[in-house]
C-alpha cells in the first residue's frame, strides 16, 4: 500500500506522526490496511502460491505488519490519551480487529500451507531460527482453532472477539473509577505527615481545579505516600477504601467489572474446551516454558513454604511495633503500610522519602544510560521525533556510531493514562526487501510530575521500576534477529519475558551504580555510603510477607483458570470465594471482606498475564540466577558492571530474543540450568554460601 496519503496512521517511512495523527484517522487508515491483508492472504491461500519460506511467509510477514504497526500506534494512545475520542476510535475498530485475527487464526489454507512447509524437503534446508518460527506458527493456528470443526469455528471466532471487548471495557471501567475519586482536605493539620513535594503535588492538583485546599487522588503517586506517611487515619482509611472498591459493586454499577470478569472466564473456559482442554490453564501453559498448571502450583507452594516463615516473623513485629509504639493495638488495613514505614525509619533510621530527595529524575536517568553503556558498550542520546505528549522524550541507542533502536520515555501520571507501568513494541526489528528497520519501544510509567521549578523525584521502588521496564525494552532493542515472529521480545515464552526485566532491577542495590545516579535535589549532594548501608541492611524488610502476597496473586490467578467451574457465568462472589481460599491456604495478612481486589486486577482480566501472573515468579529464578553470574564476575573489584559478562548476557539472552527456547539461551549464558538459590539468598532467606 502506498504511504503517499493524506492520513498520517498509514505513513510508515519513519516513526509514528503522533504530532498529525488524530482519532479521525483510524477508522479509514484501519479499514484500508485490514483490506489490504484479507486481499493478500487471500491470494496466498490459493492453489497458485507454492508453500515455501520465500513465495509464503515473508508476504504472509509484510501482508499484515503494516496493519499490527498501525493498530499498535492506536493500542497505545487508547493507554496513554485516554480522551473520549481515542477511547470511541479505538472501541470502534477493535471488533473489526479481533474479527480478522481469528479468522486468520482458523484459515485452514494458511494451516495446510505451513503443514506443507514443514512436511516438505525444504523445512530442512531452514536455518532453526525459521523452523522455529514455523513450529509456532502451526502450535498458534491449533490454538487459535484451525483444526475445530466447520460448525465450531464461527462461536470460537465470536468468543475471541468479545473477550477483546470486554478486556477493553475492564481498563476503561477501572481508569474511570480511578479518575472519579477525589479526597478534598481543607484543614491543613491533616496533611500531618506527609512529604512536602506530596503536598504541594495536592496543592496544585486543587489550584488546577480552581479550587481551595488540597486535593487527593487514587493515582498511585498521590494514593500510595497518604497509606505511607499520612499521620490521619481519617485520610488513609478514605483512600484505602476507595482503592479497594473501585470497579465493583460498591461502586457506579456502570463500572462495576465484576459481570465482566465473570464472563471472561466462562469465555476462556469454553475456549479452552473447544480446543480440548480441561482449563484454560492448560491453553495458557502450551507456548510457556511451565509444562502443566501441577507443577506451577507445586512451585509456588514450596516457594510459599520456604517464604512462610520469614512473613510470619515480618507480621508478628508489625503488629507488636503498631501496639506498642503507635498506639494501634488492632492494626487496620489502612495502617499497614504507615506502620512499615514507621518500623523501617526506627529499625534502620531513614524514611523512603528521605533517600526519595537524592533521585532527580533526570539524574537516574543518566545514570541508568551509564548503567546499559557500561555492560553493553551501547551509546543512548537524546532525539528528536512527535510526541503524544510534550514530557514525552525519545530516546536513540547507537553502537560504533550506528542506529540500533528508539526508544520513548513517557514517565508521569496523566488523567489520561491507565495505572502502572509497561514496555511495548512500537516496532520490530526486521530485514525486509526494503532493508533492515530498527526496533523502537514505548516505556511507559506513572511518577509522580515535577511540581514548580523542581525536577521530580522518584523513590527507590520507582528506581527499581524504571530498570525494570528498561530491561523488557533492551530486550526488544539489542535483539539481532531479523525475522519479526521472533525478533526482540516476539516468540519468548511469556513466563520467561521477565527475565531481563528483573535481572535489570539488581543493579538499583550497588553502590557504584547509585552512587553515580544520586544527587540531592536541593543541594545536589550525592546520597551518603551510610544511608546506602542503612537501605541494604532495609533491603529484605518485610520480603517474606512481598513474596507471600505474590505467590497469593500468582495462585489465585492460576486456580482461578484451572479449578473454578465456568460452564455459566461466574458470579464474582465466586471469584472472592476463590480468593479467599488461596489466602487462607498462604497469606499472613488477610484484607477486609469487603475488598474487591480482583475488580482492578488489569494483568490476569485485561492484560497478558491470564493463567500466567506466576511468571513473575517463575522468571525471578532465572534472573536472580543471571545476576549472579555478575556477583561472580565482580567479587573483589568494586564494581558488578563488567563487560564481559555483559557482552556474554546480550550475545546468549538479549540478542536471541524468541528465535530459540527461553530455558536454552539461559543455559548458554550460565553454563547450567538455573538453580532458586539466588532468588531464596537475594529474598535474604538463604544466607550466601
Amino acid at each position: 500500500m502506498s504511504t503517499s496519503t493524506a492520513n498520517p496512521l498509514l505513513d510508515f517511512s519513519g516513526l509514528p506522526r503522533f504530532d498529525l495523527i488524530a482519532p479521525q484517522h483510524v477508522e479509514p487508515a484501519i479499514r484500508a490496511l485490514l483490506d489490504s491483508a484479507r486481499q493478500t492472504l487471500d491470494a496466498l491461500a490459493g492453489a497458485d502460491t507454492p508453500a515455501t519460506w520465500d513465495d509464503f511467509v515473508i508476504p504472509m510477514t509484510e501482508a499484515t505488519e503494516h496493519l499490527g504497526r498501525a493498530w499498535g500506534v492506536v493500542g497505545h494512545m487508547h493507554s496513554v490519551m485516554d480522551t473520549p475520542d481515542w477511547r470511541a476510535a479505538y472501541n470502534a475498530l477493535l471488533p473489526e480487529i479481533s474479527s480478522f485475527w481469528a479468522d486468520f487464526g482458523q484459515n485452514l489454507a494458511l494451516f495446510d500451507k505451513y503443514r506443507q512447509l514443514h512436511d516438505g524437503p525444504e523445512y530442512a534446508t531452514l536455518s532453526a531460527v525459521r523452523q522455529r518460527i514455523i513450529d509456532h506458527e502451526l502450535r498458534d493456528f491449533r490454538l487459535s482453532g484451525a483444526e475445530l470443526p466447520d460448525a465450531d469455528k464461527p462461536r470460537f471466532k465470536a468468543i475471541q472477539e468479545e473477550l477483546s471487548s470486554l478486556a477493553a471495557g475492564f481498563s476503561e471501567h477501572l481508569l474511570d473509577a480511578t479518575n472519579a475519586f477525589a479526597e478534598w482536605i481543607d484543614d491543613a493539620a491533616e496533611l500531618a505527615g506527609l512529604p512536602d513535594d506530596v503536598i504541594a503535588a495536592a496543592r496544585a492538583a486543587a489550584e488546577k481545579d480552581g479550587k481551595p485546599g488540597w486535593k487527593f487522588t487514587l493515582h498511585m503517586p498521590s494514593y500510595l505516600p497518604v497509606l505511607q506517611y499520612a499521620d490521619s487515619a481519617r485520610l488513609r482509611e478514605a483512600l484505602y477504601r476507595a482503592n479497594a472498591t473501585r470497579a465493583s459493586e460498591l461502586g457506579k454499577p456502570e463500572w462495576d467489572n465484576g459481570p465482566l470478569m465473570g464472563r471472561i472466564l466462562t469465555l476462556r473456559h469454553e475456549e479452552a474446551q473447544l480446543l480440548g482442554y480441561a482449563s484454560f490453564a492448560e491453553v495458557s501453559l502450551v507456548p510457556k516454558m511451565a509444562e502443566s498448571p501441577a507443577q506451577v502450583m507445586a512451585f509456588l507452594r514450596d516457594l510459599a513454604t520456604r517464604a512462610r516463615p520469614y512473613a510470619e516473623r515480618d507480621l508478628a513485629e508489625l503488629r507488636a511495633f503498631a501496639a506498642d509504639e503507635l498506639g494501634l493495638p488492632e492494626m487496620q488495613p489502612w495502617d499497614v503500610a504507615y506502620a512499615s514505614e514507621k518500623l523501617r525509619q526506627a529499625r534502620y533510621a531513614f524514611s523512603e522519602n528521605e533517600v526519595r530527595q537524592y533521585f532527580p529524575e533526570p539524574r537516574v536517568l543518566d545514570g541508568l544510560f551509564g548503567v546499559i553503556e557500561s555492560l553493553y558498550g551501547v551509546r543512548l542520546t537524546h532525539d528528536q521525533a512527535p510526541v503524544w505528549d510534550p514530557a514525552v522524550r525519545v530516546l536513540r541507542i547507537e553502537r560504533d556510531g550506528q542506529l540500533i533502536g528508539q526508544l520513548y520515555l513517557d514517565l508521569h501520571a496523566r488523567n489520561t493514562k491507565r495505572g502502572g507501568a509497561w514496555m511495548d513494541s512500537a516496532r520490530s526489528r526486521q530485514r525486509s526487501r526494503a532493508g533492515l528497520l530498527t526496533p523502537v519501544a514505548y516505556v511507559v510509567c506513572n511518577f509522580s510530575p515535577p511540581v514548580g521549578n523542581k525536577p521530580s523525584t522518584l523513590s527507590h521502588d520507582d528506581v527499581t521500576t524504571l530498570f525494570h521496564e528498561f530491561g523488557h525494552a533492551l530486550h526488544h532493542l539489542l535483539t539481532e534477529v531479523d525475522e519479526v515472529a521472533v525478533s526482540g521480545i516476539h516468540g519468548v515464552e511469556w513466563d520467561a519475558v521477565e527475565l531481563p526485566s528483573q535481572f535489570m532491577e539488581n543493579f538499583c542495590w550497588e553502590w557504584d551504580v547509585i552512587s553515580g545516579m544520586s544527587a540531592h535535589v536541593d543541594t545536589g549532594a550525592a546520597l551518603p555510603r551510610a544511608l546506602f548501608d542503612k537501605m541494604q541492611a532495609a533491603r529484605h524488610f518485610q520480603s517474606g510477607m512481598q513474596m507471600l502476597r505474590q505467590i497469593e496473586f500468582s495462585l489465585f490467578d492460576l486456580r482461578l483458570h484451572h479449578e473454578l467451574p465456568a460452564d455459566a457465568p461466574v458470579p464474582a462472589a465466586d471469584v472472592l470465594a476463590l480468593l479467599d481460599a488461596v489466602r487462607r491456604e498462604v497469606a499472613v495478612l488477610i484484607p477486609p471482606p469487603w475488598h474487591r481486589f480482583p475488580h482492578s486486577f488489569s494483568h490476569i482480566f485485561a492484560g497478558g498475564y491470564c493463567a500466567g501472573y506466576y511468571s513473575y515468579k517463575w522468571a525471578e529464578v532465572l534472573s536472580a540466577d543471571a545476576f549472579a553470574a555478575f556477583e561472580e564476575a565482580g567479587a573483589g573489584r568494586g564494581s558488578l558492571l563488567d563487560r564481559d559478562t555483559g557482552a556474554r548476557f546480550w550475545r546468549e539472552v538479549l540478542a536471541v530474543g524468541g528465535s530459540r527456547p527461553a530455558l536454552d539461551s539461559f543455559i548458554a549464558f550460565r553454563g547450567r540450568a538455573p538453580q532458586v538459590d539466588a532468588l531464596l539468598r537475594h529474598s535474604g532467606m538463604l544466607e550466601a554460601t
